[in-house]
């Protein structure tokens, strides 16, 4: 399919995607009320700060630093793995790979479509907690602020090619949620999500370059740090290394996993 339909099809695709989050909008709600772990991270972490500054953060920071997490979060998560897997299981990806367009654009426009959804319900709150809080900790550089949107897109881009990967990989696995369990608690661990990846002590080195830290921690660290100009050019240029090397990693996982798929008669 050319990029000119592909284009085309795009509005189709999202209204699809949002029929599809009404229509399972108990699911939806359950996962939202799962990605609010930075909200317990925040009880947590203020406590310890509450009478003197911990490793440089203060209460104040924490605040920030915990409730950018959960935009973050928000607005880059998604359970595209899961969805993968559960076609493959049920016989719906046949179906999926007779449609005239890469099912990568299709999975990634029914994703990108419940993002407004998760803003009315996580973005009000934050905005209240921030401004009541945290907003002394955040950042008034207009140049980082005017990077975050795209740093955030290639979060969600990185984000959503590693998991579409791990569903891939159902093409050859029967347990991909394992390794989808995984990942998750990599990612947890490394990419700032329960706490700053400089409180990770010795480890911190290792998670400011693996991937993780490209999917949470590098938009949330333009919103609440105070970096050199040329460290907001190699954050974000590591991000894009980052974002091409999942999706080659996604799209040849995609690639072999379909050939073994229509091998086999699927």
């Amino acid at each position: 399919m050319t990029a000119g339909r592909t284009l085309r099809a795009l509005p189709t695709l999202l209204r699809i995607g949002v029929a599809e989050t009404l229509a399972y909008r108990a699911e939806f709600l359950v996962w939202i009320l799962t990605t609010t772990q930075p909200l317990i991270m925040l009880g947590l972490w203020t406590s310890v700060a509450r009478l003197q500054p911990f490793a440089h953060y203060s209460s104040a920071d924490f605040v920030a630093y915990f409730l950018a997490t959960l935009i973050v979060r928000q607005l880059t998560g998604n359970w595209v793995a899961w969805q993968i897997s559960e076609d493959i299981r049920s016989g719906q990806m046949a179906m999926r790979l007779l449609r005239p367009i890469h099912p990568f654009v299709a999975y990634a426009a029914n994703q990108a479509a419940a993002l407004p959804f998760r803003s009315i319900i996580a973005l009000p709150v934050t905005v209240i907690l921030l401004v009541s809080s945290g907003s002394g900790a955040l950042t008034t550089d207009p140049i980082r602020l005017a990077l975050v949107v795209p740093s955030i897109a290639l979060a969600w881009l990185i984000t959503f090619a590693l998991m579409f990967a791990i569903g891939a990989l159902a093409f050859f696995l029967t347990q991909t949620m394992a390794i989808a369990n995984l990942y998750f608690a990599l990612y947890s661990l490394f990419s700032g999500y329960l706490m700053p990846l400089e409180l990770l002590g010795p480890v911190a080195k290792l998670a400011r370059w693996l991937p993780f830290r490209f999917m949470l921690s590098a938009p949330v660290e333009l919103l609440t740090r105070t970096q050199h100009r040329d460290d907001l050019v190699r954050l974000l240029g590591a991000q894009a290394a980052w974002a091409a090397i999942a999706l080659a990693t996604a799209l040849v996982l995609w690639r072999r996993g379909v050939r073994r798929f229509e091998a086999v008669g699927g």
